[in-house]
């Protein structure tokens, strides 16, 4: 059942980003350019999504386990740190110049658009070398 859930889920997440502009870069990258022809429009996609989240969180707060029965995996932590803040900056970086997160990226790869296979390989490789910078920096903290 959880993977059928998560199927279901995944395709309708995409048909979402392909039906509100988010998988195409150059409107993504019309609506980060604040200073040219802005393109308002995703805004109100993100407003739509954070309503969405905030029901939804609100709805999950109080639960053990999920709809599906699994177990709820919230995020604990309520304080923002210098890893958080940098990891945004590069998010948007990165978001600002390919015009792709993560999501639509996979969903430009699914559709054959071949900047989204080269976004997709790009993140594969920063995941990659973020995880080992993270092996190599744990003996260092456990000695601190």
């Amino acid at each position: 059942m959880p993977v059928v859930t998560a199927l279901f889920a995944g395709l309708l997440f995409g048909i979402g980003l392909i039906v509100s502009g988010m998988a195409d870069p150059s409107k993504v990258l019309g609506f980060l350019d604040l200073a040219g022809a802005w393109d308002p429009s995703l805004a109100l996609v993100m407003a739509g999504a954070i309503a969405v989240g905030l029901v939804a969180f609100a709805f999950a707060k109080g639960r053990a386990t999920s709809l599906i029965g699994l177990d709820m995996k919230l995020p604990g932590a309520r304080h923002v740190d210098r890893r958080l803040v940098g990891g945004s900056l590069l998010f948007g970086v990165g978001w600002g110049i390919a015009g792709f997160c993560p999501g639509p990226g996979l969903v430009a790869l699914g559709m054959g658009v071949p900047k989204g296979a080269l976004f997709v390989a790009a993140m594969l490789l920063g995941m990659a070398l973020f995880e080992l910078a993270e092996r190599r920096a744990a003996p260092l903290a456990g000695k601190a």
